[in-house]
């Protein structure tokens, strides 16, 4: 029902919590009760009351559920989540990379598919529904394509089923959706860190919609929910010492020439503790590779440089050299990038655009780069790794070739255990090493690329020292 009839109260005061509030009060005839909001500025209650005032005065009908304009109130129901979402993508689309992304669109379709009325007759299928949401309808690069019939009619029931978005205002529709996320499409349970992601999205496009004032406040601040804990510390068991890795890499120079190709780049990961996406795109100008020849006792400042004069400097002592990582190009697909290329070229993570990271190489990278310069040679645009065909180096190709590396050079028990499961635990193992060997935690997060707080929290568990001690004191305690 509607009512011309409203009477606005001057501003109070309230008091909870030891807290002072800023009440405005009003009533609409016909409506059951007074209407009150509460404010933690004054300034704020001012705006919110002027507006009633406004409305009001210009004779704007009000409503007697809400007791707010009732234009106000239509214009928040008009919108719905399917209609929100869609805008709030078309927002964040230009500054989102394009892993986060894809992240981005895949967790808000499972959070807009919670979020249509149950019992909506003509559903169609989840997996369409999935579909047409994730690869048309909340990537704004799709829209100027043409749907498929399946689709349209996926998004057209979708456009009829979305609930209000003022309908979040309901907490218990909003706990549906946290819920719904803790749970995988098979059923199984989510993993911990993608519950956090996908909670952490839901909350910031409902931030979009409080902004936009279709809401007054996010719900989920008002629900006592709590996302599974995430482990943070490395798990000390993923971690391989010297030999194991040495182990590894002579493998992987067992398996054949392709596999070959990627034991500088697996040597990257564990001598510079570089992120794989770091090391596939290293460029050979970015690399100081210097040694000596003991042959001549000549200096080198670039052993891959072709030999000058009658020494052809067979035998190299190498010395510590150095790489600056400049760029990364994660694989992202080409659904998300802006230019359509399955690699996004990106800088490093936690930096500016620009910014360089220079890393210390010890000798033993040194000769894996020289190696591999001298058999592989390097792609065009100076890529040291790249794939079958010159293009980047891909997640797939590299993880298949070290899953096979490790069965070659650990027993089967090793094989079963999350000793150096990924390549990226080479990275996790030099963290550990260059920290046990007393290098300084500040040293050792400028060459990872991290902060010190990140690093010291990460790699708590790999930290030695000081065990036996301790053990010693409380067995003399014990007697």
């Amino acid at each position: 029902m509607k009512s011309f009839e409203v009477r606005i109260w001057e501003i109070g005061k309230r008091a909870i919590r030891g807290k002072t509030w800023y009440r405005v009060r009003w009533t609409v005839e016909g409506a059951s009760k007074p209407f009150e909001e509460l404010f933690q500025k004054k300034a704020l209650a001012n705006s919110f009351r002027s507006e009633l005032v406004k409305a009001a005065n210009d004779g704007q009908p009000f409503d007697t559920e809400t007791g707010r304009p009732l234009a106000e109130v239509r214009a928040r129901n008009a919108t719905t989540w399917y209609g929100h979402v869609r805008a709030y993508m078309e927002r964040k689309w230009p500054r989102l990379a394009a892993k986060s992304r894809r992240g981005t669109v895949e967790a808000l379709t499972d959070v807009t598919l919670l979020l249509t009325r149950p019992g909506r007759r003509g559903r169609p299928a989840n997996d369409v529904l999935r579909e047409a949401l994730y690869n048309y309808a909340l990537n704004p690069r799709r829209w100027s394509d043409e749907p498929s019939s399946a689709q349209a009619e996926a998004l057209t029931w979708l456009e009829q089923a979305s609930l209000p978005v003022v309908e979040l205002e309901d907490v218990a529709k909003v706990r549906r959706v946290l819920d719904g996320l803790c749970v995988r499409l098979d059923g199984k349970a989510a993993a911990a860190s993608t519950i956090r992601r996908k909670r952490a999205i839901f909350y910031n496009a409902i931030g979009y919609a409080v902004e936009l004032g279709y809401l007054d406040a996010n719900p989920i601040d008002r629900i006592q929910w709590t996302a599974p804990e995430v482990a943070t510390a490395i798990d000390r068991r993923v971690v391989a010492n010297p030999v194991q890795v040495a182990s590894l890499l002579e493998a992987l120079e067992g398996l054949g020439n392709r596999a070959s190709r990627l034991t500088a780049f697996f040597g990257c990961l564990y001598y510079a503790g570089t992120r794989p996406s770091e090391a596939a795109d290293l460029r050979r100008a970015d690399c100081v590779l210097p040694g000596r020849c003991i042959d001549c006792d000549a200096d080198l400042p670039d052993v891959t440089a072709a030999p000058v004069g009658a020494c052809r400097h067979e035998k190299i002592e190498y010395g510590w050299g150095r790489i600056i990582l400049a760029e990364t190009a994660p694989r992202s697909g080409t659904a998300w990038t802006d230019d359509g290329q399955a690699h996004e070229r990106r800088g490093l993570k936690h930096r500016a655009r620009t910014d360089t990271r220079p890393v210390p190489i010890p000798p033993q990278l040194v000769a894996l780069l020289h190696k591999h310069v001298a058999k592989h040679d390097t792609a065009p645009d100076g890529r040291l790794f790249r794939g079958l065909h010159g293009g980047p180096l891909s997640e797939s190709v590299y993880d298949r070739w070290w899953k096979l590396a490790r069965v070659q050079a650990f027993t089967s028990a090793q094989v079963a255990s999350p000793l150096a499961r990924r390549p990226y635990d080479l990275r996790h193992a030099a963290a550990s090493l260059w920290l046990n060997a007393g290098v300084p935690a500040t040293e050792v997060a400028r060459r990872l690329g991290h902060s010190v707080a990140v690093l010291l929290r990460v790699y708590a568990n790999c930290l030695d020292g000081g065990e036996d001690g301790v053990n010693n004191r409380i067995g003399d305690a014990l007697g």
